[in-house]
């Protein structure tokens, strides 16, 4: 059974974690590869957003990881896909910010890609989340979706229920 993922809902778990952001003074970051800064747009769509938003990094492709301080060896032992890949990406972007909350997301969306063929498989998606001095790390695979956008919601969706539930329950 696919689970659903309706944008209108998540747009509004967003406004609802910015504004939990705000009342806690925690700040984020983010670095996105196939959510392509999606979950970074989310967050910032709520007013008062600059007050927790430190930025964010959108790294398509394997080059611009390792130029932001995604060790090259995490990639190229365990591959771009990867637990280990996103949890690199989540310190890094919490570090270069200097942020409370970093997230990272990698993953291959609805078709294999050609450039790290051997280690795509479309609908898995790994991302991390680093909180203060803790960092969790997530594997999911997304049901396959009719657009690149709805493959981004369904992602943010993921992302957003383990965030929820992470600073919550500090």
């Amino acid at each position: 059974m696919s689970k659903e993922y309706n944008e209108k809902d998540i747009r509004n778990e967003y406004s609802e974690l910015t504004k939990l952001l705000i009342e806690k003074e925690l700040t984020i970051t983010t670095m996105e590869s196939c959510t392509a800064g999606q979950i970074a747009s989310l967050i910032t769509d709520t007013e008062g957003s600059s007050a927790v938003m430190k930025g964010a990094f959108v790294t398509y492709c394997n080059e611009a990881k390792i130029m932001l301080g995604v060790p090259a060896q995490i990639i190229n032992r365990y591959s771009v896909y990867s637990e280990e890949t996103a949890v690199a990406m989540a310190k890094v972007c919490q570090d270069k910010y200097n942020a409370d909350i970093g997230v990272g997301v990698t993953g291959t969306m609805g078709n294999v890609d050609p450039a790290n063929a051997g280690s795509s498989t479309p609908g898995t998606i790994y991302f991390a989340i680093s909180y203060k001095d803790n960092v969790s790390s997530f594997y999911k695979e997304i049901s396959p979706q009719d657009s690149r956008l709805e493959y981004k919601f369904a992602v943010a969706k993921e992302v957003i229920d383990e965030l929820m539930n992470i600073i919550t329950n500090e």
